[in-house]
C-alpha cells in the first residue's frame, strides 16, 4: 500500500510540475505549483516527517504561493511578454538543463544506495519544540527579531510613496 501511495504522489507531483513548466498562463502555473507543494507535503508524511509536512503546507502553499498570486495579479505587464524575449533564453536554458541532468545522473550512478530497515515513524514536532526552546533558543529568538525588523522595514518602504502621493494630492 505504501508503494502505491508513493507512486500516486510521484505521478501527481511530476505531472503538476510539468504543468507548471509548460503552461502559458502564469496564474494556472501558480495553481499547479500549489499541487506540487501539496504532494511534496504528502512525501514528507510518508517519510514520517509530520512537522515538515505541516510546515510545507503552511509556509509554501499558504504563504508564498498566495504572495506569488497577489504579485502576479498586481503586475500589469505580465501578459505582454513577447515570444522573442522567451526564445532568446532557450539556448542558455538548454545548456543548464543538460549540465544539471548530467550531474544528477552521474551522482545517482556513483552513489552507493544502502538499504536500511527503518522503524515506525515517530512524531517530530515535540522534539523540535523542545530543542527550539532549550538548546537553540538564542538563534530562534535572533531569527524572530531579524524577521520582525525585515517586516517593519518592508512596511516602511511600502508606505513611503503612498504618504508622499497623499501629501501631493492634498496640496
Amino acid at each position: 500500500m505504501f508503494d502505491f501511495i508513493f507512486f500516486v504522489f510521484a505521478f501527481v507531483c511530476v505531472g503538476s510540475a510539468l504543468f507548471v513548466a509548460f503552461t502559458p498562463n502564469v496564474v494556472h502555473a501558480a495553481l499547479g505549483l500549489a499541487s506540487t507543494f501539496a504532494t511534496l507535503a504528502g512525501f514528507y508524511i510518508l517519510l514520517g516527517a509530520d512537522f515538515l509536512a505541516i510546515t510545507q503546507i503552511a509556509i509554501y502553499v499558504g504563504g508564498i504561493l498566495v504572495l506569488m498570486l497577489f504579485g502576479i495579479m498586481y503586475t500589469h505587464n505580465i501578459a505582454r511578454v513577447s515570444g522573442e524575449q522567451v526564445m532568446m533564453q532557450v539556448g542558455p536554458a538548454l545548456l543548464v538543463v543538460v549540465l544539471t541532468l548530467f550531474t544528477l545522473v552521474a551522482t545517482i550512478l556513483s552513489t552507493a544506495w544502502p538499504a536500511k530497515e527503518v522503524g515506525p515513524p515517530q512524531p517530530t514536532a515535540d522534539r523540535i519544540g523542545v530543542l527550539l526552546l532549550t538548546d537553540y533558543l538564542l538563534p530562534f529568538e535572533v531569527a524572530g527579531i531579524l524577521l520582525l525588523v525585515a517586516l517593519v522595514g518592508a512596511v516602511v518602504i511600502a508606505q513611503t510613496p503612498v504618504r508622499k502621493s497623499i501629501e501631493e494630492s492634498i496640496d
